[in-house]
């Protein structure tokens, strides 16, 4: 056996002694650093500048401009326009409901700056959306015919299968989760702030889309908040699925989807119709 070299323990004792040291020194700045920055978020420690956040910058947006005359409001400066009063060149004639692959020009009449509904088809944008901000305002007849589903009726169709009714409402009752504010045969709107017939009316609908995986199954929902006339009507409303006339909603996997605009043969009128996506 070969004597142990006490000066080569000594050496390597040192060493480690010296390791250790490096490690407490560096151990401790780490608890100082920490220290400092628990410090820094105590409430006795705080100032105004600590919550202030100066970036990003959210980007400038024009809003749109109200006119006291039959104009209404313009359009926001990063919107898409969809019908501005001068034609209906951003919209296909869609036979039916659903949307479908026709590029036939829509034939509704344009006066005076609106777009009237005619039994011709409904009106279908030529631009799909997901995720939107969708501004219209919209005129039932001055002229009261029928009664029920049979007054003013029409609808806006998200992404071309949820439909947002539209319906003179105005002392003219019907099945409450078919009025004016509803989605249709889903939700039925928190309160009934119908102007009278032939005044003009604002929808402002938020719209998240449905989410789906792979397989086409649905992982979210689409969501709509509504504002009728500046009035909280639908918040944040879980959509079921497509809407149907008669039986449950459907789902059905789908991408981005245009708007239709429903003609229910009653002379319905559109004007500032425009998208914000999100």
């Amino acid at each position: 056996m070969r004597p142990i070299d006490s000066g080569l323990i000594f050496d390597r004792f040192s060493i480690f002694r010296l390791h250790m040291k490096q490690v407490t020194s560096t151990l401790a700045v780490v608890l100082a650093t920490a220290g400092f920055s628990f410090a820094q978020v105590q409430p006795n420690k705080q100032t105004p500048e600590s919550s202030e956040i100066w970036e990003p910058v959210p980007p400038v947006v024009t809003p749109g401009v109200y006119s006291a005359n039959t104009a209404g409001t313009t359009a926001p400066s990063d919107a898409v326009v969809l019908f501005d009063g001068k034609n209906a060149d951003n919209w296909y004639a869609n036979k039916g409901y659903a949307p479908t692959a026709s590029t036939d020009p829509l034939q509704w009449p344009v006066q005076n700056g609106v777009l009237y509904s005619s039994k011709t088809s409904s009106a279908r944008s030529k631009q799909e959306f997901g995720d939107m901000q969708l501004h219209l305002e919209f005129q039932t007849p001055s002229k009261v015919e029928g009664n029920g589903q049979g007054r003013g009726n029409s609808g806006v169709f998200l992404q071309g299968r949820y439909e947002v009714q539209v319906l003179d409402n105005y002392q003219n009752p019907t099945y409450v989760n078919g009025m004016v504010g509803s989605i249709y045969k889903q939700a039925i709107p928190l309160v009934n702030p119908s102007r009278k017939p032939g005044e003009w009316q604002s929808y402002d609908i938020i719209f998240i889309a449905p989410r789906f995986n792979k397989a086409g199954l649905m992982l979210e929902p689409a969501y709509v908040t509504v504002l009728l006339n500046g009035i909280l009507v639908q918040n944040h409303v879980a959509v079921k699925g497509t809407t149907e006339y008669i039986g449950v909603p459907k789902v059905q996997a789908h991408g981005k989807g245009p708007i239709v605009l429903q003609d229910h043969g009653n002379p319905v009128g559109f004007r500032n119709i425009w998208v914000r996506e999100l």
